[in-house]
C-alpha cells in the first residue's frame, strides 16, 4: 500500500507551527479577551502571557516525546506510545470528528467575514460574540465560507506541495500586520500616552459578555488564538528527519507566537482607547492609520486567516487516515488508502470535509439565534474553544504515563515539564468552568455521544475481525 513520503523540511515545519497558530484568533479574539477581562488592560495582557507560557511548556513536553516517537498522526502517536492503542484510538476519534472539523468550520466563517469587510459588504467584525448577527447568516457569508472550505480541501488533496508552500508564504504575510501593529502601535501609544492611560483605566461595572469576567475568563478567551501547534505534529511522518526537526519547530515556533501576541496586544492598546476597542472591536485601531492602510491590513488578515484554514484542513485531511492505518475507525481498509499520484489520503480528506460541513451547520444555527447564546436554558456551547480545552484534558493521561514510563529521560524532561504542563492544563480547565458555565455541560453531552459512537465502531470492528 502507498504510504506518505518525507516532503517537508525544518523551515516548513516551523512555518507550519507559526502559520497554523497565528491566523485569525489574535485578530478577532483580542476584543473578547479585553471584554472578559472586565475592560482591564493588565488582566488582558496577563491572559495572553499566561496562556502563551502554558502553550510553550506543553509544546516543549511534546517536543521531548517527538524526539523518540514518529509514526502517523502526531498526538495519536504519543497517546499510543504512552497509554496504549485503546486510548490513542479515542484521541484520534475525537480529533477527527470534533477537533479538526469544528476548528476548520470556525476559520472558514472568520475568513469569509474579513473578506466581506474588505469589499465593504459589512462593517468591521467585532469580537467573537459580536459576530453573531444577520451578516453571519447572509447568503454571501455562508456561500463564501463554504467556498473557502472546499478550496482548502482541493489544495490539500490535489496539490499537497502547493499547500505546504502556501503555508510558508502565508506565514510570512500574516506576520506583517502583527509586527506592524505591535511595533508602530506600541511606539505611538507611548508617545500619545494612550498605552499608559489604558492600563490605568478600569471599569467598576465590567461589560457583560455571556459569562463571568476577570483573569480566568480572559485566559479562556485566548485559548483559540493559541491553538494549532499540535496540528503540526500530524505531519510528523512527512517531515524530513522528524525526530530532530519537529521538536525544534515546536519550541521555536511557539516562542515566536507568544512574543508576537504579547506585543500585538500592546500595540492595539496603544492605538485606541480601551472602551472603544471593547465597543467596536480591535479593527477600530486600524482606522488610526487611515482608510488605505486599514484596507491593506484587512487584506493581509484575510491571507492570514486562509493560511490557518489551510493548516487545519491539512491536519484534518489526515485525521481518520491516522486511525485507519492502525486498522481502526470507519472502514479502515477504505480510509487508509493513499493516492499514488498526489500521495494524499483522498478518502480521509473527503470524510474530513463532510465533518467540517456538519460543524459549520451547527455554527450557523448558533449564530442564527435558534439557540439562546450564553443562557442556561439554551442548548449551546462555544465550538471554537471547548474542543481545544477537551484536547488539553486528553493530554493529562499521556503526561502522567510519560512520567511513569520514560525512565531514560533526565529528571527535568521526565518530571518537571509534564508536571508544569498538567498544572497549566488545570488552569485552562478552571478557566473554562469559570467562563462557560452550563455551556460546558451541553458540550460534554455532544462529546459523550460522539465518543459513544466511537466505542460502537470499535465493537463492530472487533466483531468483524472475529
Amino acid at each position: 500500500m502507498e504510504s506518505l513520503k518525507k516532503k517537508y523540511g525544518l523551515f516548513t515545519a516551523i512555518c507550519m507551527v507559526v502559520g497554523i497558530v497565528i491566523g485569525s484568533g489574535i485578530f478577532f479574539k483580542a476584543a473578547d479577551v479585553l471584554r472578559f477581562a472586565g475592560n482591564n488592560a493588565l488582566y488582558s495582557l496577563l491572559a495572553w502571557i499566561i496562556s502563551g507560557f502554558i502553550m510553550v511548556i506543553i509544546a516543549t513536553t511534546f517536543a521531548v516525546m517527538a524526539t523518540k516517537y514518529e509514526k502517523v498522526g502526531g498526538a495519536v502517536d504519543y497517546a499510543e506510545a504512552m497509554c496504549g492503542k485503546g486510548y490513542a484510538y479515542y484521541v484520534g476519534w475525537f480529533m477527527s470528528l470534533i477537533y479538526y472539523p469544528a476548528m476548520t468550520a470556525v476559520l472558514a466563517w472568520v475568513s469569509a467575514r474579513y473578506t466581506l469587510v474588505a469589499v465593504g459588504y459589512i462593517e468591521a467584525p467585532l469580537g467573537f460574540f459580536d459576530g453573531f448577527n444577520s451578516s453571519l447568516n447572509s447568503p454571501e457569508c455562508i456561500t463564501l465560507a463554504l467556498l473557502y472550505l472546499i478550496l482548502a480541501y482541493f489544495i490539500n488533496t490535489m496539490a499537497p506541495k502547493l499547500a505546504g508552500k502556501f503555508q510558508v508564504s502565508s506565514t510570512a504575510v500574516k506576520l506583517i500586520p502583527v509586527a506592524f501593529i505591535a511595533i508602530v502601535g506600541t511606539v505611538i501609544g507611548l508617545v500619545r500616552g494612550t498605552l499608559v492611560s489604558n492600563f490605568e483605566y478600569f471599569v467598576s461595572n465590567p461589560v457583560e459578555a455571556g459569562g463571568n469576567t476577570g483573569l480566568f475568563p480572559a485566559i479562556c478567551s485566548t485559548i483559540f488564538a493559541y491553538e494549532g501547534w499540535i496540528v503540526a505534529t500530524s505531519i510528523n511522518s512527512e517531515i524530513k528527519d522528524s525526530k530532530r526537526n519537529l521538536p525544534i519547530a515546536l519550541c521555536v515556533g511557539t516562542l515566536i507566537i507568544v512574543a508576537a501576541y504579547t506585543f500585538y496586544s500592546l500595540g492595539i492598546l496603544g492605538l485606541a482607547e480601551i472602551d472603544s476597542i471593547v465597543d467596536n472591536g480591535t479593527t477600530v485601531a486600524f482606522n488610526f492609520f487611515g482608510g488605505a492602510v486599514a484596507s491593506i491590513i484587512n487584506v493581509l488578515i484575510i491571507i492570514s486567516c486562509l493560511g490557518t484554514l489551510n493548516g487545519l484542513m491539512l491536519g484534518g485531511c489526515r485525521g481518520i487516515y491516522s486511525l485507519s492505518v492502525r486498522g481502526e475507525g470507519f472502514a479502515p481498509e477504505t480510509y487508509a488508502q493513499v493516492d499514488k499520484k498526489t500521495n494524499m489520503p483522498h478518502n480521509s480528506a473527503i470524510f474530513s470535509l463532510m465533518m467540517c460541513a456538519l460543524w459549520f451547520v451547527y455554527f450557523i444555527l448558533l449564530g442564527s439565534g435558534l439557540f439562546s447564546w450564553g443562557k442556561i436554558d439554551g442548548f449551546v456551547f462555544d465550538s471554537s474553544e471547548l474542543p481545544i480545552i477537551t484536547l488539553y484534558a486528553m493530554y493529562i493521561p499521556i503526561l502522567i504515563s510519560m512520567m511513569i514510563k520514560e525512565k531514560e529521560f533526565n529528571p527535568f524532561k521526565r518530571f518537571v515539564l509534564p508536571i508544569l504542563s498538567i498544572i497549566g492544563i488545570g488552569v485552562i480547565i478552571y478557566a473554562s468552568i469559570d467562563k462557560h458555565g452550563m455551556g460546558n455541560v451541553w458540550y460534554l453531552i455532544v462529546f459523550g455521544l460522539i465518543m459513544l459512537i466511537g466505542f460502537a465502531v470499535t465493537k463492530y470492528n472487533e466483531k468483524k475481525k472475529k
